[in-house]
Formats: C-alpha cells, structure tokens, sequence
C-alpha cells in the first residue's frame, strides 16, 4: 500500500475511537495528538499539520449531526474529509478530447521519474482505448532517447525522436506534427530534466510551449523529497503555467505525506501517483479515496467500481451471515472466489480496510491455496461443508484420501475457515458498533 506508515499510524489513531464507550472532548483532544504526531513523522509541514488537527478539533464535537449519523461515525467522516480536503478534495482527470491531438507536455528535473512517467501514462491511455503516443525532446540526458524507446516498445505505442537533432524545440514540433499525422489521440512529450534554477532549462521550456501550445503542462515531482517538494513546485509554477502535478516514488516514501500535502498546498491538481517501479504502477490520484485508504477504512467508491466491473451479483443473505461468522464453508469458497474476480485478494482485502486486521501473508496463502481449497471441498459431505465442526480425525484421513492432498492440506482449510470466521466477526463487532453502518459513510447499512 502507498504510504503503509502513515496509514497504520493513522489507523491506530482511530481503533482508540472504535473502542471507546464514551466520547467526550478528552478522547478527541488524544485522537488529534496522535494524528498530529502521524503526520509529523510522514514529513508533513508543521503548519499544515496544525491546520489539519484544528479543523478535525472544532468539527469533531459539533452537536449538529447529520441525521442517522453517530457521534463516532461523524468524528471519523470529519477526519477523512479533513485529510481529503487540504490533498485537492476531487480527483481532477486529464481533459483528452477524442479524435483530436491532446498535446501534454511533461516537465521535471532530472531525477525525478519524468521520463518513466511518461512511458507510464503511454501504457494506462494504450490499455484504455486511446490513441496513444510518446516524443523524446530531450536533448540533454544521455540514454533518455533510448529509455523512452524502450518502454514505448514495451507498450505498443508510437515513438518519435531524432538522436541527431540537438534543437530541443524542433524535436517538439516535428514529433507533433508526426503524431498529428498518424492520428493520435494523446500525445505525450518529455522534455529535458535540470535543475530548477537553470536558466538554461527555463527558457527551454518556455520557448517549447510556445512553438507547440500543449492542451496541458504536467510538472513530476520526486515524492522522497517530503515537503520540500512545494518549493519545487512553486518554482516551477512561477516559471511556466503548470496545469497539474504527478508525484512518483510513493512506494515505501517515509516523506510521502509530506510531498502530497505540499504540492497541494500549491493549488496545482494532483492526477497521477507513482506506487513503485512497474509500467502498471501509476494510478489516478483521488484524494477522498486515498484519505480513506490511509485510514485503513473502506474504498467503497473503488470496491463498488470493480464489482461493477466484474459483474458480481452479491448475495445479501450471504454476505450478512459472513459479517456475523455464520457462515459454511461453501460460503466461504463463494465469497473467495467473487473477490478472486475483481483481482488478487490482498488487494480487494485492502479496498475493504482490512488490511491492518489481516494476519501477515494470509490473503496471499488464501490466493496460492483457493484451487487446492476447491478441490478438498468436493470430497466433503453437504453436512461437513455446512457445518465444519464435525470433521474430526477420520473424516479429514477419509477428505484427504478422495481429494489426492494430504491430512495437513485439509486441517489448513479447517485452520483458513476458523482465522476468517473470527475475523469477520471482529470486523462486524467494529463496524456495529458505529450503529451499523460503515464508519464515516452516512447511509451505508451495516451487515
């Protein structure tokens, strides 16, 4: 997960509200300083950390509550807001007209993951059905010609550049005109990386914007850098008219927070984040659902898009038994094998909040062992599979032998059972004790 540090600490910060029987002003005074001091640590400036925190403080305890809505769910939803507020409140996507050439023009300074972006982006519009192609017009790095080459090849995209030409700004126009010519929907141009201070590189991007009018100019932005990513931003937004900001290197970043909260700060739109070193590790920046996930709380938004997406009719009746641990162990393979659809486990795990709640490694074990698992179960009786309990020794010697695995494969199958049981049942207890609901969304009915 991006920024896990930060997420756990934040989340741990919360189980105290999830515990709590009674919230008064001392519980929520204890929940600020602890968030105050998660932010601090993830290299968040100090006076956005004091913004936050009070907006959190003097909302938390206001008597006005929504209607239906807990004292618990409300300071929850006020810390989730808070978060996504000051990171841009709504996702900002590039505006790409089809069938005409949309012109982004990508800036940075070396180092920073421009040109990996770029070959990034190329794959995420390709996959997606646009039209899609890539121009080197950096003249300056050795091997950027080749880089950018090598991951357009990789994603199937057209590729333009000139080793030979040492004009930064005819490199931009004959690639455009190249790509306009071929009909290419979006356009992404890489521009040469230097300090931000160069005057060199200033002018250089000045005078490429003006020759070519690029639809959008996106400034990437390395996210170790913690909040000293704002004055690079500032920087750059004082020299040229950036129009939106990717941060990369978010996997693991201890300074993560710090970054997202300073750029944003900047007022410039984030709309991509870099999670780690593959062509597939980019993904749209949302920062409702982000704060969510920092939260450990639950991606509804971004579940509710992949059951859609995988076309899953979902069992209510099912579904509430397993959130009350009631359930047998063919509920248990369906419910495993709807969420093997929307993708690996661990992952659909995390978009449900419950990857702080997860044993180290099982959503991986359930991933490797879900047809092994399938396979034992057809040698099981209707009554073994809806009721569990009653599979002692013989019958696991008997379960094993018709299934072809060994004893030790079926008692893990028991073991899987029993470890989800009891976790959704935790994960029931804390969510009914927001009165049912889902904490922080109003009108989401517990199950």
């Amino acid at each position: 997960m991006v920024l896990e540090g930060l997420g756990k600490s934040l989340h741990s910060a919360l189980k105290k509200l999830f515990g709590a029987n009674i919230i008064d002003e001392d519980l929520v005074k204890e929940l600020v300083k602890d968030i105050q001091r998660a932010l601090l640590v993830a290299d968040v400036d100090v006076n956005l950390v004091m913004a936050i925190t009070q907006r959190v403080e003097e909302q938390a305890l206001d008597e006005s509550l929504p209607r239906g809505v807990s004292r618990r769910e409300h300071i929850v939803r006020v810390v989730w807001d808070a978060l996504a507020y000051f990171l841009g409140e709504k996702p900002v996507p590039f505006k790409i007209n089809p069938g005409q050439p949309n012109l982004v023009m990508m800036i940075g300074i070396q180092g920073s993951g421009k040109t990996t972006t770029v070959g990034k982006l190329a794959r995420y519009y390709q996959k997606r059905g646009i039209r899609t192609g890539v121009i080197c017009a950096d003249n300056f790095r050795p091997g950027a010609y080749s880089q950018l080459k090598q991951l357009a090849e990789k994603s199937n995209v057209p590729f333009y550049g000139n080793e030979d030409e040492k004009n930064a700004v005819k490199l931009a126009k004959n690639g455009f005109k190249y790509m306009k010519n071929n009909n290419i929907e979006l356009i992404l141009l890489d521009t040469s990386g230097r300090h931000r201070e160069e005057t060199s590189l200033i002018k250089e991007m000045r005078d490429i914007a003006k020759a070519v009018k690029p639809q959008e100019i996106v400034l990437v932005i390395d996210g170790t850098l913690g909040h000293q990513a704002g004055v690079q931003a500032r920087a750059f937004h004082e020299a040229t008219d950036i129009g939106s900001i990717i941060i990369t290197k978010l996997d693991g970043s201890a300074k993560g927070g710090g970054a997202l909260s300073a750029v944003a700060a900047t007022q410039a739109p984030i709309k991509f984040i870099g999670t780690g070193e593959g062509l597939d590790a980019i993904e749209p920046f949302n920062p409702t659902k982000f704060a969510g996930r920092l939260l450990g709380m639950s991606d509804i938004r971004g579940l509710i898009d992949k059951v859609r997406e995988a076309q899953i009719d979902v069992d209510e009746d099912a579904a509430r038994r397993l959130m009350k641990g009631q359930f047998s162990l063919t509920d248990m393979m369906a419910q495993l094998k709807e969420l093997k659809k929307m993708g690996p486990i661990g992952k659909v795990m995390e978009m449900l909040g419950l990857q702080y709640k997860l044993p180290e490694g099982v959503a991986e074990v359930q991933e490797e062992n879900l047809k092994r698992f399938e396979v034992i179960m057809n040698s099981m009786t209707k009554s073994e599979l809806d009721d569990p309990k009653i599979i002692k020794s013989s019958r696991i010697k008997r379960i094993a032998a018709g299934s072809g695995t060994s004893v030790r494969d079926v008692r893990d199958l028991l073991k899987q059972y029993e470890q989800m049981k009891m976790m959704m049942k935790q994960f029931g207890k804390s969510r009914r004790r927001g009165r049912g609901g889902v904490p922080g969304i109003p009108g989401l009915p517990g199950m």
